[in-house]
C-alpha cells in the first residue's frame, strides 16, 4: 500500500513517530502470520493523522518494514473498530505484533481466540401467556420497539417464525442494515456478517458449502433468533413431535443477524467487529451463544465488547457453556454479561430401549422423516467397542461385516451424537443406542438421528454392554413413544449445563440463573437437515436442540420485554431483576435437581435459581450498577490501570477503590464468600456491602431473612429497610463468619444458602455461597 503524507508544519513530528520503529525494528524472524486485535486509545491519536484508521495504517507500515524496500507490506487490516471499542485487528507476524505493543496509545495487542458454538412450549412453561392482558407480554407490548442483536451464524429471512406481518413501522433511531442479498422488514431490520478474521485463519469462504452473507446455512443462529423473538407460527413441529404454537420470548420485538460464525469456528476479531456494529446500529439486547475459554477480562473480547455495550445501555446475555456437568467449567464470567444456565421443561421424547431379556433401559429421540423399526420385532445387538474409534462410532470405524442389520450401541464422545449415527447408518446398522459416559451422568439429549436412534444414560448404557456380553444372541428393539407434558420433576439442571465456581472472579456467583435448554423447539432454514450433517437430506422447519446456546435467547428475549416495559431500567436493573425473582424449586415442590446424578442441585448449578418472568416485572427492589462500580471491581481485581483502560477506554484511579472496598462489594445480587484455610485459625469473616433500589411502591417496609449455609452465621444490619418513596436507595451490611473445616492439601468445601428481602408480598432473594479452600501444600 502507499502511505503518503501531506505538507504540514508537523510532518517532522511524523517522521519522529516513524523513526521510533525503525529503530526498534529489526528483521522480521518469524513470517507465520496471525490475527491479533489491537485496542487504542481513541483520544491518544497524534493530530497529525487525520483519521485513526490513517493513524492505523501509518503504524502497521512503520511497525512491519524489513531491510528490503521492495517487500509487499506485511500486514493487512481485517476490521476497524469505533463503536465497541477503539481499534483494529490485524493478520500480522509475532514481532510486528510485539513492537504494536510498545507503541504509544496502543494498549493491548490481543491474540485472535477461536470459539465454539453452545449448543414451543418454553412460552407457556415461562408463564407467558398471550390471553393474559395484564402479564409482561401486554405489560411490554411483546417488546415491539425494541431491537434485539443475535450474534451467531446468521440468519434464514424467509422463514415464517421472521415474517413482520401486523407489525409497526421500524423505531426511527434505528440505523442498522441488510447486505448481501438479504432483505430487511419490519421484522428483521438487519443482517450484517463478519468474515475477515475467519478467512485470515481458514482461508476463503468455500461458497458450494457455506453462503458469505447473513443467511444461515448451518442453523444454529436461525434457531437462538427465534426463540428470542420469533413470531407466532402454528403448526409448528420437528418430523412430527412437539406439535402445536412456536413462538418467541418478545414476539414482536426486531431482530438484528450479525453473522461472525463460520465451518471452523467464531473468531474474536469478528465477534468484536460485530459488537461494534451492534452498538452503532442502536440495538437494545445482545445476545450470543458462543462460549470460550476463560482469561482474564482484558485479554476477553467478548467481555470487551459487552462492556461498552453495558456501558451504552445495551443488556447483554451469554451462554454459559456446555461443559457440565464438571465444576469450574463456566464461560462468559464478566460481571456486566448475563450468563445463562440450562434447564428442563416439562417435556419429554421417550424412546426406550427394550432388550430381549425384557429389561427397559429410558431413553430419548426425535428421530423421524425415515424408515423405521418394525413394530414389535427384536433386532440382533451389538456392541462397537473392539476398538477406541470403533466405540466411539467415529468416521470409518466400523465394520460392514459386523454391523448391518443390528442396533449398535456406540459411546457417546469425540464426534458429535448425529455424526455417530451417521457412520452406523453408513455400515449398514439400522438402529442405534448412544449411551452416556460416566462424565455425561444421566443427562439425555434428544436428537433428530438419521436413522432410527436413542440416547440413554450412563447406568443404562452400562446395563446394555453387561447384557450384551452375557447373553449367546443379544437382540433389542427401540420403542418411539412421542411426545410427553406433564413430566416431573421439571426444570431439572441440564447434565451439560456449565457450572461454577467462577474460574476468573470467584467472588462473583457464575452463572447467573438457568434458562429452558433442554430439547428446545425453533425455527430452522430450509436448506439444512435437521441432524446438522450433510448427508442429511430429510427437510424441517422447525428443530428441537438442546444447549446454553437455547437458554441464552430466551434471556434475550425476556430482557426485551422487561426493558419495553421499564425503559429507566439499566441492563444491571434488568439482570436483578431475574436473579432475585428466580425460582429454586421444581414442578413436585422439591428442591430442583441435578439431571446427571439426579441429586439436589445447587447454586454453583443454577445461580440465583431458574428464570421466573412474571415476577420479574415487579421485583420490588433491585441491586443497580454502572460503569464506574465495574471499574472499582477491576480495581479491586488487582488489574493495572493500563489493563482497566484496555477494557473500559477510561483511565481509572484506582487508590480509591482499593481502599474503600473488595472484589465480593460489587452491587451483585448474590453473595459468594471466598476464605483461604491457613494456618491454625478457627473462624473467618467477610463483609458485603450492598444498596438496593425501592423499584415498587412508596413507603414500602422490607424485612430481611437469611437461611445460612451450613457451618456459617450470617448477621444483616439493618434487619428492616423503610422506603418512603419509589426509586429510594438504602443499603445494608451483610457479615459472614465461618467455622475452619477439615480439608487435605487443594480442596475446597462449598456450601449455600439464601438471603431474603419480603415486604410480605414480595420475596428478593440473592443466593450466599461461601467457600473455604485449602492451598496447595
Amino acid at each position: 500500500m502507499q502511505i503518503s503524507i501531506s505538507s504540514s508544519p508537523s510532518k517532522h513530528h511524523l517522521l519522529l513517530f516513524l523513526s521510533f520503529f525503525l529503530l526498534i525494528s529489526a528483521e522480521t524472524l518469524d513470517n507465520q502470520k496471525q490475527t491479533y486485535i489491537v485496542r487504542v486509545d481513541g483520544d491518544a491519536k497524534p493530530s497529525i493523522f487525520l483519521t485513526h484508521t490513517h493513524w492505523y495504517e501509518t503504524t502497521l507500515f512503520a511497525a512491519t518494514q524489513t531491510s528490503n524496500p521492495d517487500d509487499p507490506p506485511a500486514f493487512h487490516i481485517l476490521h476497524t473498530y469505533s463503536s465497541a471499542i477503539h481499534g483494529f485487528s490485524a493478520s500480522l507476524t509475532p514481532s510486528s505484533a510485539a513492537i504494536l505493543s510498545s507503541v504509544p496509545g496502543f494498549l493491548a495487542v490481543i491474540p485472535d481466540r477461536v470459539r465454539r458454538l453452545q449448543t414451543t412450549r418454553s412460552p407457556q412453561f415461562l408463564g407467558l401467556k398471550a390471553s393474559d392482558g395484564s402479564g409482561l407480554l401486554a405489560e411490554s407490548d411483546y417488546g415491539s420497539d425494541l431491537v434485539i442483536a443475535v450474534i451467531d451464524t446468521g440468519i434464514s429471512p424467509d422463514h415464517r417464525s421472521f415474517s413482520d406481518a401486523g407489525l409497526g413501522p421500524v423505531p426511527a433511531r434505528w440505523k442498522g442494515v441488510c447486505v448481501a442479498g438479504v432483505k430487511c422488514n419490519r421484522k428483521l431490520v438487519g443482517a450484517r456478517y463478519f468474515s475477515a478474521g475467519y478467512e485470515a485463519s481458514s482461508g476463503r469462504i468455500n461458497e458450494t458449502v457455506e453462503k458469505k452473507s447473513p443467511k444461515d446455512s448451518d442453523g444454529h443462529g436461525t434457531h437462538t433468533a427465534s426463540i428470542a423473538a420469533g413470531r407466532y407460527v402454528s403448526p409448528a413441529s420437528t418430523l412430527g413431535y412437539a406439535r402445536g404454537v412456536a413462538a418467541g420470548m418478545a414476539p414482536k420485538a426486531r431482530l438484528a443477524a450479525y453473522k461472525v460464525c463460520w465451518a471452523t469456528g467464531c473468531f474474536d476479531s469478528d465477534i468484536l467487529a460485530a459488537f461494534d456494529a451492534a452498538v452503532a446500529d442502536g440495538v437494545d439486547v445482545i445476545s450470543l451463544s458462543v462460549g470460550g475459554v476463560v482469561v482474564p477480562y482484558y485479554l476477553d473480547a467478548i467481555a470487551i465488547g459487552a462492556f461498552a455495550a453495558a456501558e451504552k445501555g445495551i443488556f447483554v446475555s451469554a451462554s454459559a457453556g456446555n461443559g457440565g456437568p464438571g465444576g469450574l467449567s463456566v464461560t462468559n464470567v464478566a460481571p456486566w454479561v448475563a450468563t445463562i444456565g440450562a434447564g428442563s421443561m416439562d417435556r419429554n421424547f421417550p424412546a426406550d430401549v427394550r432388550l430381549g431379556n425384557n429389561k427397559v433401559v429410558p431413553g430419548v429421540s426425535v428421530y423421524g422423516g425415515g424408515p423405521g423399526l418394525e413394530t414389535g420385532k427384536l433386532y440382533p445387538l451389538v456392541y462397537a467397542g473392539d476398538g477406541y474409534s470403533s466405540s466411539l462410532c467415529l468416521e470409518g470405524s466400523l465394520d460392514p461385516n459386523s454391523v448391518k442389520g443390528r442396533i449398535v450401541l456406540c459411546d457417546r464422545g469425540i464426534n458429535s451424537r448425529a455424526a455417530k449415527g451417521a457412520e452406523v447408518k453408513r455400515a449398514g446398522g439400522v438402529g442405534m443406542i448412544l449411551a452416556n459416559g460416566v462424565f455425561d451422568g444421566e443427562g439425555l439429549v434428544a436428537d433428530c438421528h438419521v436413522l432410527p436412534g436413542t440416547a440413554v444414560g450412563a447406568t443404562g448404557g452400562e446395563s446394555i454392554r453387561r447384557y450384551i456380553a452375557s447373553a449367546k444372541n443379544p437382540t433389542a428393539t427401540i420403542q418411539f413413544q412421542g411426545t410427553r407434558l406433564g413430566i416431573r420433576p421439571a426444570p431439572v439442571v441440564a447434565s451439560f449445563s456449565a457450572r461454577g465456581p467462577n474460574p476468573q472472579s470467584p467472588e462473583i456467583l457464575k452463572p447467573d440463573f438457568i434458562a429452558p435448554g433442554l430439547n428446545i423447539l425453533a425455527a430452522w432454514p430450509e436448506g439444512v437437515g435437521p441432524a446438522g450433517i450433510p448427508s442429511d437430506k430429510r427437510r424441517t422447519e422447525f428443530n428441537i436442540l438442546s444447549g446454553t446456546s437455547m437458554a441464552c435467547p430466551h434471556v434475550s428475549g425476556l430482557a426485551a420485554l422487561l426493558k419495553a416495559a421499564h425503559p429507566g431500567w439499566s441492563p444491571a436493573a434488568i439482570k436483578s431483576a431475574l436473579m432475585t425473582t428466580a425460582y429454586t424449586v421444581d414442578n413436585r415442590g422439591g428442591e430442583m435437581l441435578d439431571e446427571s446424578t439426579g441429586n439436589v442441585s445447587s447454586a454453583l448449578d443454577f445461580g440465583a435459581g431458574h428464570v421466573h418472568p412474571q415476577k420479574a416485572m415487579d421485583p420490588g427492589l433491585i441491586y443497580d450498577l454502572t460503569p464506574a462500580d465495574y471499574v472499582n471491581f477491576l480495581c479491586n481485581s488487582n488489574y493495572s490501570e493500563a489493563n482497566i483502560k484496555t477494557i473500559t477506554r477510561r483511565s481509572a484511579d484506582c487508590r480509591g477503590a482499593r481502599l474503600a472496598g473488595h472484589v465480593g462489594n460489587l452491587n451483585y445480587p448474590s453473595f459468594s464468600a471466598v476464605f483461604l484455610q491457613e494456618g491454625r485459625r478457627e473462624q473467618m469473616s467477610t463483609h458485603f456491602i450492598r444498596t438496593v433500589t425501592n423499584v415498587g411502591k412508596a413507603n414500602s417496609v422490607y424485612r430481611v431473612s437469611v437461611k445460612a449455609p451450613e457451618g456459617s452465621v450470617v448477621n444483616v444490619e439493618p434487619e428492616v429497610l423503610v422506603f418512603r418513596r419509589v426509586n429510594q436507595k438504602l443499603s445494608f451490611l451483610v457479615r459472614v463468619e465461618a467455622r475452619a473445616v477439615k480439608l487435605t492439601s487443594g480442596s475446597s468445601s462449598i456450601k449455600s444458602g439464601t438471603l431474603t428481602w419480603s415486604d410480605g408480598k414480595r420475596a428478593v432473594n440473592s443466593p450466599i455461597v461461601v467457600t473455604m479452600q485449602a492451598p496447595v501444600s
